[in-house]
């Protein structure tokens, strides 16, 4: 790899279904991007999913949440919280996304949420939204090996049921 990572900031959406934080942890550890989020936005997806996941338990999604943390030991943004009130979005449960992504000084909010993440707001600090879909396909553009390499390795990991290349493009 020829380039430093940097850093990004997962939102709480992106982080939600297993499949696509699974993916973008991966891609993290290739080192073509620094993962990061808040206790706030680790909190955020934890609650949700506890609260829409009846199969699964509190433990169970703590314990996701601790390999996360394991695996990219620094990942959590931490002392972003004076930042909130600089930041103007319109949804005000939002700013803390923000606020983390210029604590971290990331370039990049990865998000589902991009309505609320006006490029108007995020441009005084340097920061763009983006979709994960455009998101991978940027890391793609950026060392397709590597993102290859991360995508057949969980893959490969998905067993119960096993998943055909066609099934894993699609979800």
């Amino acid at each position: 790899m020829n380039h430093t990572p940097y850093p990004v900031v997962l939102d709480a959406c992106v982080l939600y279904p297993s499949f696509l934080r699974e993916l973008l942890i991966r891609l993290g550890l290739t080192g073509l991007y620094q993962p990061k989020w808040s206790a706030i936005i680790e909190n955020e997806w934890q609650r949700h999913l506890l609260a829409n996941r009846t199969d699964l338990t509190e433990d169970q999604i703590q314990r996701t949440a601790m390999l996360m943390n394991k695996a990219v030991p620094d990942a959590m943004v931490t002392g972003f919280e004076p930042l909130i009130d600089s930041i103007d979005l319109p949804d005000v449960d939002d700013r803390h996304v923000a606020a983390a992504a210029v604590r971290s000084n990331a370039e990049i909010i990865v998000t589902f949420n991009l309505k609320d993440f006006l490029a108007a707001a995020l441009d005084a600090f340097g920061i763009e939204a983006l979709h994960p879909d455009d998101f991978v396909m940027d890391l793609f553009d950026l060392n397709r090996a590597l993102v290859l390499s991360a995508v057949t390795t969980q893959r490969s990991c998905l067993r119960k049921p096993p998943v055909s290349v066609d099934e894993y493009l699609e979800a």
